[in-house]
């Protein structure tokens, strides 16, 4: 089983849980979900003994998330792990190409991963997404405009966009 390294660093949203691999980053908290709803996930993934404390291996996602919040970074370089379904891997990789400051609709995301009745499942997707902002499920909106759906709570994923200049809050 991979080593996974773990942190939590104090941004301008709050407390941010990251855990990375020798492949890239696998897990990404955002204020709301919990300490303890962070190390739930490594511990079903990874096995307990390799679950390590190390800032430094995440330095650079640290400072590409940091740089974001600021409006400083538009693209973030970081390599990731994605650890899901083949699906959610599927979708994810959609989602991760939706260009900064732009927001597409579950549907439009169905009918990009060739199944367009599966907007559901592609929410269901957004949700289980371990790696937000990088993977900016926060893009993904409603068929009618809506922000609906977001584990971080609408506020931040309202704010998300709003930093991106993708509404007007």
């Amino acid at each position: 089983m991979a080593k996974v390294y773990c942190t939590s660093f104090e941004s301008k949203i709050g407390i941010i849980y990251v855990a990375s691999t020798d492949r890239g980053v696998c897990k990404i908290s955002i204020p709301k979900e919990s300490k303890k709803d962070f190390f739930r996930w490594l511990h079903k993934h990874f096995d307990e003994d390799d679950v390590a404390e190390n800032r430094s291996r995440n330095k650079q996602v640290i400072d590409e998330i940091n740089r974001y919040l600021n409006r400083q970074l538009t693209k973030f370089n970081s390599d990731i792990h994605q650890i899901g379904t083949p699906f959610q891997r599927k979708v994810w990789r959609y989602v991760r190409r939706i260009n900064y400051g732009t927001t597409l609709t579950y549907k439009e995301i169905a009918i990009k991963v060739k199944n367009p009745k599966a907007y559901q499942a592609v929410a269901r997707a957004n949700a289980a997404n371990p790696i937000p902002i990088i993977i900016p499920c926060h893009r993904v909106i409603g068929a009618n405009g809506t922000l609906v759906g977001y584990s971080a709570g609408i506020k931040t994923k309202e704010f998300l966009l709003g930093l991106e200049g993708a509404i007007i809050i």
